[in-house]
């Protein structure tokens, strides 16, 4: 019986030690009107990921060409504005993870991270994703940026396929 309770204790300490690595922030829906329009000269980028238990606790830096611009966290996204011009975003664990593109003036492109296995310790790994699939799941998703978005007329997509890697 002692063993039962040890284990369901372990149980219960380690949801919610998952349950705490989930990102918190406000809803898309709560945000959503005070995303600023793009402006003329730049794209975003938006990066988002699944709320999944699998890989939690893994929420590694974001560098978009060498820079940190946020933290992959499960069930969250922010985006950032930049001039048109060829950008690599990169993960890094055990490994590092990461694509190249190209992005457009007006544009916006859809970053997914997602856990896959390693030898160790789990990878986080960046990918494009299609605009239709990421703008139906980021409705579900906190933001994680670092402020709440400044006031603002709306959001601009486009429908651009993005280059799988």
């Amino acid at each position: 019986m002692k063993s039962f309770y040890r284990t369901l204790l372990l149980a219960g300490g380690a949801a919610l030690l998952a349950a705490g690595c989930a990102a918190s922030g406000p809803q898309y829906k709560d945000v959503a009107s005070s995303i600023p329009t793009l402006a003329p000269d730049n794209g975003r980028i938006y990066f988002l990921r699944t709320d999944s238990f699998v890989g939690a606790m893994l929420q590694p830096e974001i560098k978009l060409n060498d820079k940190v611009v946020g933290h992959s966290k499960p069930g969250g996204f922010f985006y950032v504005d930049e001039p048109a011009g060829s950008y690599t975003v990169a993960t890094t664990t055990e490994v590092t993870k990461s694509i190249t593109f190209n992005l457009n003036a007006g544009e916006t492109k859809y970053v997914r991270t997602a856990v896959s296995m390693g030898v160790l310790v789990g990878h986080i790994a960046p990918s494009l994703d299609y605009p239709e699939n990421a703008q139906a799941e980021i409705q579900s998703l906190k933001y994680t940026g670092e402020a709440a978005p400044a006031q603002a007329v709306g959001v601009q997509t486009s429908a651009a396929t993005p280059n799988k890697m």
